[in-house]
């Protein structure tokens, strides 16, 4: 589980023509994988949370959304969510799997944010532990910064994409080198990146509904879905 060590964030690399096919080849594979729960299953998804200090204002606004996500997946079959979150020095940590917006909320109001670097790396880590015990569709993530090694997630994001996991990765703000990462995470999953702003809490809600959609009854439930939000989704997952 990484800690910052010190060092600027990596930045991404351009590959070469012979990287770029080795790329779209490994894309091709993720594509290729199921990411949809059996059918009589309720899916199950990971809802992640930066919850550093300056997250509080973001963390109430996910507190107050949350239940959307249950109630877009309940015609799909339902949803089982499990809350991560970081902060401080070095706390990340994972709830049961919860099945209401009730449940999901009652953790999410015992914790406050504090101040500290991001720990993506854990998450995606936990991520994959939990999809060697049980499927897992996809991963929810919410956060505004990243302050750490960007090829050492993007060796992750890649083993969780090899396993059917789809990561939406949802930005508030313009923080360039979170944007490259996230927006590589992204893609090594087969799954979506947006950005979001915490004053227009509308676009969160429809987000964190479609991926829920997503997560209970894959493509076709977004399909079914409509709406911007959906539209956007569809239009980045492979």
């Amino acid at each position: 589980m990484s800690q910052n060590s010190g060092k600027p964030p990596s930045s991404l690399p351009a590959g070469s023509g012979g990287e770029n096919r080795a790329v779209d080849a490994f894309l091709d594979k993720i594509a290729r994988t199921p990411a949809v729960a059996p059918a009589g299953s309720r899916g199950r998804l990971i809802f992640a949370l930066d919850a550093t200090l300056s997250r509080q204002p973001t963390w109430d606004l996910a507190l107050s959304l949350q239940s959307r996500m249950f109630e877009a997946a309940a015609a799909s079959g339902g949803l089982d969510v499990q809350l991560v979150y970081f902060r401080g020095l070095g706390e990340c940590r994972a709830s049961r799997f919860v099945t209401n917006g009730g449940g999901l909320a009652g953790l999410m109001q015992k914790i406050d944010c504090r101040g500290g670097h991001t720990q993506i790396g854990k998450v995606l880590k936990h991520v994959l532990g939990e999809m060697q015990e049980k499927k897992v569709a996809a991963l929810v993530y919410v956060g505004d910064a990243m302050e750490e090694n960007a090829d050492a997630l993007a060796v992750t994001a890649g083993e969780l994409g090899l396993r059917g996991l789809k990561a939406f990765m949802f930005h508030e703000g313009n923080d360039p080198v979170a944007g490259a990462a996230f927006r590589e995470i992204a893609r090594l999953t087969g799954g979506v990146y947006a950005s979001f702003d915490a004053s227009s809490p509308k676009r969160l809600a429809d987000l964190l509904a479609a991926a829920a959609a997503y997560a209970a009854g894959g493509r076709g439930a977004l399909e079914r879905q409509g709406g911007d939000a959906a539209r956007l989704l569809l239009s980045q997952m492979r």
